[in-house]
């Protein structure tokens, strides 16, 4: 809580300000509320609203006429919200050790494991939600919007975290969501084509990736992944000391040999000249990146490798990657939020060297979103698959049936259902399943949501395959 004067000398008024918002619609008495401009709206038009529903003062980059409440210009309130809500929140970011991790795939793996591996004082935010200390609540975004990003970092250092490990995405580099915010770590998993319908252009989605690691303090580390296709562009951004992980014998990190005993993943991996195993639970080549690159941060950070040998043993699966749900024994369900072609093919390939019978696959293309990759994560999926079920993923604006016929394009498969409904097409597939077959569920991972025209519906993949055992 902070007086308005306190966060804007020049309104000279004594007026608690006890929150930060950007919706009119959840402003209560006592909020700040920013007029921003957002994608498809102007804050500005809501001003009323937010006075109506308990704002204390609002912040305007216009002219807006007098107002019942204390009306303060800037010049610009996009950039503005940053830096009000850092005195707000009291610069939350500079009390926590910042992890940021980005990339096209991986990084919700990543900074989950990193989220165990460090411990309890340590927090998580990303696309499973916000998390720490055992506690765990779902959010709407990646890296959620500035002034719930604020309010969450605030939290995790009132309850007594030390770090924070946050999913840092594209989009809220583009959108200045993180311009205040410097990182002690930033990681790179991987860069794909991914989010042109944001970005436009692959360079504009590459230099907003890019932007995580121009924010790494002088002293920080950035962890690159030496295998990525634009290792070169992101490692030239970098500030701080540049350390690589993958199979390339000069990594500072490197992966001499895997295997894949049973359900344990044995690492075999070189760190200082000195040669380690360590034995993981996740399961899928790419996953072997995934455990490297949060073993190098955690080394970088300072932890012994013993201890984090001893972590990795017990690590958890993360929700919706590569999660093996445990609904039967019959056959193999596999839940992941691969929605790229190089994503698909990494966990397909995977599931074709351990299967014994089918590999039945049920995935979508979300609405509004670059079609052009759509006939190539259909030829992935049709070539790698016995069984397709196509269907919905966050349609929004566009009809399903439309982004079916795109990902089937010209290939002349014929191994694949339609099924609009996703509910019924993930009942199709568990009710087609024999035994030792793998059900692939892909697109959604754990997202509790399904986008339709501008709607987000209740709807989660976990809670629909749960349903179907259960009755």
């Amino acid at each position: 809580m902070k007086k308005l004067k306190d966060l804007y000398p020049e309104a000279n008024s004594a007026i608690e300000i006890t929150g930060i918002k950007l919706n009119s619609k959840d402003c209560v008495e006592g909020d700040l509320f920013v007029c921003t401009m957002g994608v498809v709206a102007d804050r500005h038009d809501f001003i009323d609203d937010a006075i109506k529903n308990g704002a204390s003062a609002v912040v305007v980059s216009r002219d807006v006429g007098k107002k019942s409440v204390p009306i303060i210009k800037v010049k610009d309130t996009n950039r503005e919200l940053q830096k009000v809500c850092s005195r707000f929140y009291d610069y939350p970011y500079k009390k926590l050790f910042m992890i940021g991790v980005t990339g096209t795939t991986g990084k919700t793996t990543v900074a989950e494991i990193l989220y165990q591996l460090l411990g309890d004082g340590c927090a998580y935010l990303g696309t499973n939600g916000k998390k720490y200390k055992g506690e765990s609540e779902s959010i709407r975004n990646t890296t959620p919007d500035v002034d719930r990003l604020y309010k969450y970092m605030s939290e995790f250092v009132d309850q007594g975290c030390d770090s924070l490990c946050m999913e840092a995405s594209s989009e809220a580099f583009y959108r200045h969501r993180l311009d205040e915010v410097a990182y002690d770590i930033g990681i790179l998993t991987n860069i794909d084509e991914d989010h042109l319908n944001i970005h436009k252009t692959l360079d504009n989605y590459i230099d907003c990736k890019c932007q995580l690691f121009r924010q790494v303090k002088k002293d920080g580390y950035c962890i690159l992944n030496s295998s990525s296709k634009y290792f070169d562009r992101v490692r030239s951004a970098c500030n701080g000391k540049i350390l690589t992980y993958g199979f390339n014998i000069s990594d500072d990190l490197y992966i001499k040999d895997y295997s894949v005993n049973g359900n344990i993943t044995e690492i075999c991996f070189v760190y200082h000249g000195e040669e380690y195993k360590v034995y993981s639970p996740l399961l899928g080549n790419f996953n072997v990146l995934n455990v490297a690159c949060a073993i190098l941060t955690c080394l970088a950070k300072g932890m012994n490798i013993h201890t984090i040998s001893d972590r990795i043993k017990v690590l958890s699966q993360t929700e919706g990657r590569m999660e093996v749900l445990p609904f039967t024994d019959k056959y193999l369900i596999l839940l992941d939020y691969a929605h790229t072609s190089d994503a698909l093919l990494k966990v397909l390939e995977y599931l074709n060297s351990i299967k014994k019978k089918r590999i039945i696959t049920v995935t979508g293309s979300a609405g509004g979103r670059e079609k052009k990759k759509r006939p190539l994560m259909g030829k992935v999926v049709l070539e790698n698959s016995d069984l397709v079920i196509f269907t919905m993923d966050d349609p929004r604006d566009e009809n399903v049936d439309s982004i079916i016929d795109d990902l089937i394009g010209d290939s002349s498969n014929t191994n694949y259902i339609r099924e609009v409904d996703r509910t019924l097409a993930i009942q199709k597939a568990l009710s087609l399943a024999e035994e030792d077959d793998i059900v692939f569920i892909a697109g959604k991972g754990r997202d509790n949501y399904m986008a339709i025209g501008e709607a987000y519906l209740p709807y989660c993949d976990y809670d629909v395959i749960e349903d179907y055992f259960s009755n």
